[in-house]
């Protein structure tokens, strides 16, 4: 009788495959704060390297948390 484990079909042990997904799940968090930052500031290059470059959450954060608040970005009028 054969098992299904995940261990069984991925090759993987299942510690990895819960660290994929929990990586998954940070970088996607980060991701969208990020690309709804860049979106809501007009920000269309930052817009642009934030969707197309996928670095763990590292990326975004520095933009969330340094070049999105520069002087000379413009900040979204109300």
């Amino acid at each position: 009788m054969q098992t299904t484990s995940v261990e069984t079909w991925s090759g993987l042990p299942t510690w990895v495959i819960w660290l994929i997904v929990i990586l998954g799940v940070w970088s996607a968090i980060w991701k969208g704060l990020a690309l709804y930052r860049a979106g809501s500031r007009h920000s269309k290059a930052w817009f642009i390297v934030l969707f197309l470059v996928n670095t763990a959450g590292i990326l975004e954060i520095f933009y969330l948390f340094y070049f999105s608040k520069l002087a000379g970005v413009p900040k979204k009028k109300s």
